[in-house]
């Protein structure tokens, strides 16, 4: 079954790049992304790989930890690096999970669970299923699951933009209205009694209608 938000994501032991790791374990007390690909060495993955890595700056000031999945056995990852550098301008600065098994693509929802197979002689369209973004919180649940087509690069900006929402509203009791960004106005969340929210913003708030609060973002 696929994940949904609020499950727990699933923990595991795997092969990277940098080394063993146990999912849970690595990302701490961090928020994480998750990103995967149907294979290496194939056009749009290998632009999305480096503006990743050109981004990271920004994922590591929002304490947010970020590690890339492929089908592909580690040593290839080690050779696409190469390509990816040379391509993109950036090398991979983060760990690239090798699933020569397809265990975590499995327990994650992006392959069927009854699959008995591995990645060899599977091609890209075979996994093309193998291209999600997960967002993680600190708390190990999934607050974010977006799949994209094979032919469609994805949008990390867009990524960055829904965590700083994510990390925004897990801490203070508002949404945030459509194509937010930071600095925006937000909105009280529905959960909040008028009473309630007079406390936390006794300036008011503007009302288009009863249902929509909308006052300054608060302050981190």
């Amino acid at each position: 079954m696929a994940l949904q938000i609020g499950d727990v994501a699933p923990d595991f032991e795997a092969e990277t790049t940098e080394g063993r790791i146990r999912f849970h374990e690595w990302l701490g007390n961090s928020w994480g992304v998750l990103f995967s690909h149907p294979k290496d060495f194939t056009p749009v993955c290998t632009t999305e790989l480096g503006y990743m890595a050109r981004l990271k700056p920004e994922f590591d000031k929002r304490n947010t930890k970020i590690i890339g999945l492929s089908v592909d056995p580690v040593d290839n990852h080690k050779r696409w690096s190469n390509d990816i550098k040379e391509t993109q301008g950036h090398a991979p600065n983060y760990p690239m999970i090798g699933d020569t098994d397809l265990k975590v693509s499995k327990a994650w929802g992006m392959l069927p669970a009854t699959l008995e197979a591995t990645c060899d002689g599977r091609t890209a369209a075979d996994n093309q299923t193998v291209r999600n973004v997960f967002v993680i919180g600190p708390d190990k649940k999934i607050k974010l699951v977006i799949v994209y087509p094979m032919t469609t690069g994805r949008n990390f900006d867009e990524v960055l933009r829904v965590i700083d929402s994510l990390q925004l509203t897990a801490k203070h009791k508002v949404a945030t209205p459509v194509n937010w960004k930071q600095g925006d106005d937000v909105i009280i969340a529905g959960s909040v009694s008028d009473e309630d929210a007079k406390k936390t913003y006794p300036q008011g708030w503007k009302a288009p209608r009863p249902y929509i609060r909308i006052v300054p973002q608060p302050r981190p």
